[in-house]
């Protein structure tokens, strides 16, 4: 057992998937309670527009996330920087757009301890989901179902004492055809932030939390809040991290100590750096902006 500090520069979340019955809203808005920091990133598919449409439904608990934010907004004065996904890509109609502290952006560039990072949900190099939508839809359709089946699963793991079991990724885990998707995934981003000369790439999407480098590029997903719930956090000397949920022990919280979690990663120092500043960069493909010291 080990101590995670609760006060970082930036933390990274995507996939909360908002309006649908596996969105694990309450367990992010606790989660985000618990911490400090300069920047939020919602990186994609914080709303899901799709089930919107169809038989999802808007539930005073989702809400409550956005309360949350808000509060993080006004009492931290934390910036919130919110990505479009593939399922809330209704925000194309209104991007980019500046409220104060909050941003909606396409995708944006971001500095970390003197290396460049490319954040974006990841769905426009994801060819099922770009060229071919119907299948996507499809797709979405059928994970829906392993989404009530795990809740099926789980609650008779939690009648007899069992941990948490993610269905679906045992699924992706075991299904050939899944984990060379991933793979392609993966390796293609790397691919793509090599070629605009960045060192790293931040992205969601595929709701498998990652943190290791490809080909020499630093490759960082920020999971889910279906399954995963984990988020990535970086301290302010440049060090990232995945937190899990799950692994948060809220009883034995301490503010001033950190969270105790299983975690394989020594205690930091606080340093007081200037204040994150927005600016904008030149890119004929993307025209993203980036946050810099």
């Amino acid at each position: 057992m080990t101590f995670v500090k609760t006060n970082y520069k930036t933390i990274i979340v995507s996939d909360v998937h908002l309006g649908t019955k596996g969105s694990k809203s309450k367990e992010i808005a606790r989660f985000l309670k618990q911490f400090h920091c300069d920047n939020l990133i919602l990186n994609g598919d914080i709303i899901d527009g799709w089930q919107l449409k169809k038989s999802g439904s808007w539930k005073r608990k989702h809400t409550r996330f956005f309360n949350r934010v808000l509060k993080m907004m006004e009492n931290q004065s934390t910036n919130v920087y919110y990505l479009r996904g593939n399922h809330d890509d209704f925000l194309d109609q209104i991007l980019p757009l500046q409220i104060g502290r909050l941003q909606i952006l396409a995708d944006m560039t971001y500095e970390s301890n003197g290396k460049t990072y490319f954040i974006t949900h990841g769905d426009v190099f994801d060819s099922i989901t770009t060229n071919l939508r119907w299948i996507a839809y499809l797709g979405d359709v059928g994970y829906t179902f392993l989404l009530w089946l795990n809740r099926v699963v789980n609650y008779y793991r939690y009648k007899k004492g069992l941990p948490y079991f993610s269905l679906s990724q045992f699924v992706k885990g075991k299904v050939k055809q899944a984990v060379s998707y991933v793979d392609d995934y993966e390796t293609e981003l790397a691919k793509m932030a090599k070629a605009k000369g960045c060192d790293g790439i931040i992205c969601g999407h595929i709701h498998k939390a990652e943190n290791r480098m490809i080909y020499g590029i630093h490759y960082l997903n920020s999971g889910d809040w279906v399954e995963t719930m984990s988020a990535l956090t970086e301290d302010h000397e440049g060090n990232w991290e995945l937190i899990y949920f799950n692994q948060i022990d809220f009883k034995k919280m301490d503010t001033h100590q950190g969270i105790s979690i299983p975690a394989r990663m020594e205690d930091f120092p606080e340093i007081e750096l200037p204040r994150v500043a927005f600016a904008g960069i030149q890119d004929d493909e993307f025209q993203t902006p980036s946050i810099q010291r």
